[in-house]
């Protein structure tokens, strides 16, 4: 009682774009009187009675919903069966004496004497402990939890017990990370790890060959899942060749960069690069789990943690916050949380319904720019801070925030190369530019077809004469 569980599920239901099912509210309507009558007049047993019901009915309904229980929904075996079946259950967490503050009152039947209020929370801790999936401290949380992101300073340390399953693991790495990184990831998955592969150290990992390597040396079985622990491009690559292998194994992303912990591991999108673009080829492979441990930044050269500080602006304009502000730990857990609603509200990247498109702000002009410099000597993260401008540019807004916090500086690319792979980008629809501009900070436009005169002014404005 009073964690918020009405206030945060009804949030966390619009932004996964997914019915809101509100227990209590369902157990009035039914009934056609306050919680608090139906414990006055029919008791409570009655009352567990009728809510068991209408949960175990919620939980059955094949439709994707976010469903609020109430305080004591938990102590009903059924229901608990219930979840275990049917649902991803968050235990929403909250001070208890913030808890009594907000539900104490005549309208709480359980919650009338402090005492009686914290004996009935100890009472239930150990239900919520066993039917939880997740704990959660606030709504991106709970959206954190929906997406199967667990982000977690020292989360390395603990790896072994947050891949699902019990089969084995093939840890993918690369040269530099396994050699920061990779001790601790092996000992921490124990007697799990089956093999340890190494991908060739950045773009070079998200080809053909370096793919096609990885899989003659893969030996798992379909229970086995791959551990892709690296930056963007391993995960984009181990990801791609789990999709592939055996037709899908499961694979957990374990990102090394700011880059990829707060976008490039996050929503099931892997790929690889062909020549004549960046992520040409690729599948939706949905890791069973991506381990988010913002410790694992503080080994980040500083040029690594500025091409990931280009996709925490990104996610900050669209959002309408200034998350660049934050500590970088809240940083992650707040540009992480934002990228996964998007992608649960649109997991297939579907191009007529879907805004999974509006987290391309600024990345069509970034990856003509990386294709125009044949994937080297321009960083990731450079070409977005660019791209960022020429949109900002193209939406008559403001250009502060990417000039002060990124300072990006033209690329030194050839011009023509960049427009002709800008124009072949894979979102162009029927030979026209389609680009995410934005009408004000925190409202995305999404497609916008600009004259391509203005869309190459722009272009060429990000591009060093």
């Amino acid at each position: 009682m009073g964690a918020g569980k009405s206030t945060v599920g009804a949030e966390a239901a619009r932004l996964l774009g997914r019915p809101f099912v509100d227990l209590d509210g369902e157990l009035e309507s039914e009934t056609g009187s306050r919680v608090h009558q139906l414990f006055a007049e029919r008791g409570e047993a009655e009352f567990r009675e009728l809510e068991e019901e209408l949960a175990v009915e919620a939980l059955a309904d094949p439709a994707l919903a976010v469903v609020a229980l109430g305080g004591g929904a938990v102590t009903s075996e059924r229901i608990r069966e219930s979840l275990a079946e049917r649902a991803l259950t968050v235990w929403l967490q909250v001070d208890l004496d913030e808890a009594w503050r907000r539900a104490a009152g005549p309208e709480r039947p359980l919650a009338r004497d402090e005492a009686g209020f914290r004996a009935l929370y100890a009472e239930r801790a150990p239900l919520y402990e066993e039917a939880a999936d997740a704990q959660a401290g606030d709504l991106d949380d709970v959206v954190l939890a929906a997406a199967g992101v667990h982000v977690e300073s020292g989360a390395l340390g603990r790896l072994g017990e947050l891949v699902p399953g019990d089969g084995p693991v093939a840890l993918v790495t690369d040269p530099r990370v396994a050699g920061i990184h990779g001790a601790d990831a092996q000992v921490a998955l124990g007697d799990r790890l089956a093999s340890v592969h190494e991908l060739p150290p950045g773009e070079a990992a998200k080809t053909i060959a370096a793919c096609e390597a990885l899989w003659q040396e893969l030996r798992l079985d379909r229970y086995g899942t791959i551990v892709a622990l690296g930056g963007g491009c391993t995960t984009d690559a181990a990801g791609f060749a789990a999709a592939a292998y055996l037709r899908g194994v499961a694979w957990v992303p374990v990102p090394t960069t700011l880059v990829g912990q707060v976008d490039a591991a996050i929503g099931g999108k892997t790929g690889l690069n062909l020549p004549a673009g960046k992520n040409l080829v690729g599948a939706f492979h949905w890791p069973v789990r991506t381990v988010v441990d913002p410790a694992l930044l503080a080994t980040l050269p500083g040029d690594e943690r500025g091409a990931g500080l280009a996709e925490v602006v990104k996610t900050g304009l669209l959002a309408g916050e200034e998350l660049w502000e934050l500590p970088e730990p809240e940083q992650v857990r707040r540009c992480a949380a934002f990228k996964a609603a998007v992608c649960l509200r649109d997991p297939l990247d579907d191009p007529v319904r879907g805004e999974r498109a509006i987290l391309n702000l600024g990345h069509t002009f970034a990856h003509a720019l990386e294709a125009a410099a044949g994937y080297e000597g321009l960083r990731h993260g450079h070409a977005v801070a660019l791209g960022l401008l020429a949109a900002l540019r193209l939406s008559g807004l403001d250009t502060s925030a990417v000039e002060e916090t990124l300072a990006p500086k033209p690329a030194r690319v050839d011009p023509e190369r960049a427009w002709e792979a800008l124009r072949r980008d894979k979102k162009a629809e029927g030979g026209r530019i389609r680009l995410v501009l934005l009408e004000r900070l925190g409202e995305p436009r999404w497609p916008a077809e600009l004259p391509e005169a203005e869309v190459r002014s722009a272009l060429d404005g990000i591009i060093a004469s």
